[in-house]
């Protein structure tokens, strides 16, 4: 009876830990992905006052000057192209690389003289084909002579591309970007940062601090390095920090650095961060600003955390599983405890008819 028993127990942990520990299986097609590139190509026609030889316009202007600069753009195809074109200053994403294509990010209060403003050009082109055009862009310096880049670029991109799956792979949309810088003298201007301020937030739907500073000069900042620590208001314990190196700053422009907060749900309060930016050129600027973090804040980021709402979602597929595995292990018991007592009771009957057999004799 023990054996039957252990080995009934053997039975139902098995199929436990089958339905349990099995995993779903994943397919992907997966395959070489072939960059085909755009329907047209170009090139750079660099005019005479060409700073420096380099892959891009680098222009040295006069005050007030006017000029137009030239790009070729050429298509191969037996179809006419036509091509989008933006004219973008240069920005500087939370990441600390710099940004020449459309963008969403907000220019700096310090930029005085902004390279959409002075560089102008057609919204789009139509390339016949088989041809090669030229595409002009109009350049108006400020009247007024200043030191420093003002730099941007020149985004480029077939329209009618289409981003769709082919035999299973994504074919992608190709944009060309060529950068533009336009100075005036050779005076050294240093960069310089200012905190703006310091605010809770999300970052890629996840709780965060941002840290918004700018470059208030028209100079770039390079090989820049973040260091930032996050404390109550009147402890010294580190509750989030961050490091990151190897960034880039654009001439008058901003940055809002993120501070993960880890997956932890946020809570409202009295904070205060210690920032440390430096450069490798040696140059070295350090904040300590206070912050709070109100409870309508708190509510609203903890509800919007996509790593909070992930783990407070109730997961009706693990219920089900434990309710089906339950249902089983009922079901299981009861054919076990049935078949036992089925057989208790024919034992029962058997030995009843044995000892009235004794009896009558």
């Amino acid at each position: 009876m023990k054996k039957m028993y252990l080995n009934c127990i053997t039975i139902i942990l098995y199929i436990v830990i089958a339905l349990v520990i099995t995993p779903a299986s994943a397919f992907a097609n997966e395959g070489d992905q072939k960059a085909e590139g755009s329907g047209f190509s170009y090139k750079v026609i660099y005019p005479e006052n060409q700073h420096n030889k380099v892959g891009y316009f680098d222009l040295r202007m006069n005050p007030g000057q006017k000029q137009t600069a030239v790009i070729q753009l050429s298509n191969s195809s037996d179809k006419e192209v036509i091509i989008d074109i933006g004219l973008n200053s240069t920005k500087t994403n939370s990441n600390g690389v710099l940004e020449n294509g459309p963008s969403s990010l907000e220019k700096d209060a310090s930029l005085k003289y902004d390279f959409a403003d002075i560089v102008k050009g057609k919204e789009s082109v139509v390339v016949p084909p088989k041809q090669t055009i030229d595409y002009n862009i109009e350049i108006t310096m400020p009247d007024s002579s200043f030191d420093g880049v003002i730099s941007g670029g020149i985004y480029m991109i077939e329209r009618n591309q289409e981003s769709e799956k082919q035999d299973g792979m994504i074919k992608n949309k190709y944009a060309y970007l060529i950068g533009m810088l336009l100075t005036e003298t050779d005076t050294e201007i240093k960069p310089d940062l200012t905190l703006n301020k310091v605010y809770a937030d999300l970052k890629n739907y996840r709780n965060s601090i941002i840290i918004d500073f700018s470059n208030t000069k028209p100079a770039y900042l390079d090989d820049m390095t973040v260091d930032v620590q996050i404390m109550g208001e009147k402890s010294d314990e580190v509750l989030y920090d961050t490091k990151q190196t190897k960034m880039r700053m654009a001439p008058n422009s901003k940055i809002k650095f993120p501070v993960s907060m880890n997956g932890d749900k946020m809570e409202p309060g009295n904070y205060r961060a210690h920032i440390l930016v430096t450069a490798k050129t040696g140059e070295k600027w350090e904040w300590e600003q206070k912050f709070t973090i109100t409870n309508e804040e708190a509510d609203k980021f903890n509800q919007e955390d996509v790593s909070l709402l992930q783990e407070n979602r109730i997961n009706w597929q693990l219920i089900l599983m434990i309710i089906f595995i339950v249902l089983i292990l009922i079901i299981i018991i009861y054919l076990i405890v049935r078949t036992l007592n089925k057989k208790k009771e024919k034992k029962r009957i058997k030995n009843k008819k044995k000892t009235n057999k004794i009896k009558k004799k």
